[in-house]
């Protein structure tokens, strides 16, 4: 855990969110300035600063996280329409949290629209 990190002060619940699922390694909740009509973020509790800066072994949560993307998406009924999953790599790409996430997207076609 990073203490100055917000998705670390999320996990650990000192600052609040409307959780979507969790187990031991995963957070996932909407967004609180969501894109679309769904937003969640799909976090790994394991402070991992982006995808950029993994390291050897850490790969398995990832493989996780997108089976728990399918998870939600079935259990939220958006699966059989369809759903986008973004994940910005540093400053330049977007990110604006230093705490791997995915954003989950869905509720409206996006056909080309970058979002």
């Amino acid at each position: 855990m990073d203490e100055n990190c917000t998705f670390c002060k999320i996990i650990k619940g000192e600052i609040p969110s409307s959780k979507v699922y969790e187990d031991e390694e995963i957070l996932a909740f909407n967004d609180i300035n969501p894109a679309t009509p769904i937003h969640i973020l799909v976090i790994p509790k394991k402070h991992i600063k982006s995808l950029a800066e993994m390291k050897d072994g850490e790969e398995k949560i990832i493989s996780k996280i997108y089976k728990v993307i399918n998870e939600i998406a079935e259990k939220q009924g958006f699966k059989e329409k369809g759903y986008r999953v973004i994940v910005n790599c540093g400053k330049d790409a977007g990110q604006e949290v230093g705490h791997l996430h995915f954003h989950l997207l869905a509720g409206i076609k996006m056909g080309d629209k970058i979002v």
